[in-house]
């Protein structure tokens, strides 16, 4: 009777493929430890379409290309369920103003850098055993890059430091849209200049067309002023749809046709 109640055991784990092994070494994601601020990691492009990571961390005085510059802890009114949404919500709002202050940028600089930032939440294994932590990097390269790039050994106040167009966004090609995306002291044709907020935290998406066309209306007026009102010019825009409006963001970047 024993040996059957063992077996029968031994079946549901193997059914459910979700008994944690006890024997399974356990790495940072899988700690409650809220992960420290200033650690460094070497992170490739593949990481940052993970929700975990337990890349280990390097001194920041060797080649990396994240850094934590913020953690804490997820708060209850997010949601007790792993997938809950509202806990991508909270670290966007709460990270991306940090991620500001760190490089020091202003909302709308924050969005025109070769700079982005990636979240990573405890595993699953963590989390059913009351890990609650979320960890915000910044990483050497934009949002979507296929590889990213080293970090300084101190990158707090970045765009302070040296020539700052080494991190600034600019893109080389006929359009923006088709344009490669290339750090500004690189060879160019567009430069991302100012953005254009669209709404309030709460606010519900308007919908593609009104984006589109707001983006397009304060772009044209605000790239002939930031070129001094030249009598030809041209500019371009960035707009973000609904999945990125739903994470929190509620900006569009405009660019202006440059000589160099």
């Amino acid at each position: 009777m024993l040996r059957r109640a063992h077996l029968a055991l031994v079946v549901v784990c193997l059914a459910l493929a979700a008994c944690a092994n006890p024997l399974q070494s356990e790495n940072d994601s899988d700690r409650k430890a809220t992960p420290k601020v200033g650690a460094c990691r070497n992170l490739t492009a593949s990481d940052l379409n993970t929700q975990t990571n337990a890349t280990r961390v390097v001194a920041c005085t060797q080649p990396h290309t994240a850094v934590t510059f913020a953690s804490g802890t997820l708060p209850f009114g997010t949601g007790q369920s792993y997938a809950d949404a509202r806990h991508n919500r909270f670290v966007f709002t709460t990270c991306q103003k940090a991620f500001a202050d760190f490089i020091g940028a202003d909302e709308s600089l924050a969005l025109r850098v070769r700079l982005s930032w990636a979240w990573f939440r405890p595993s699953q294994r963590g989390w059913s055993n009351g890990a609650r932590w979320y960890r915000c990097d910044l990483v050497g390269g934009p949002a979507g890059a296929s590889r990213l790039v080293d970090l300084p050994a101190d990158a707090r106040d970045l765009l302070g430091k040296g020539d700052p167009d080494t991190w600034l966004a600019c893109a080389n090609g006929a359009t923006v849209a088709h344009g490669k995306k290339v750090p500004c002291t690189a060879k160019h044709t567009w430069r991302a200049v100012t953005t254009i907020k669209l709404g309030a935290p709460d606010d519900p998406y308007p919908g593609d067309d009104v984006i589109e066309a707001r983006t397009r209306s304060y772009c044209q007026e605000s790239v002939r002023s930031w070129l001094h009102y030249p009598s030809d010019y041209e500019y371009g825009f960035t707009w973000f749809k609904q999945d990125r409006w739903a994470e929190g963001n509620r900006r569009s970047i405009c660019w202006a046709r440059t000589g160099k």
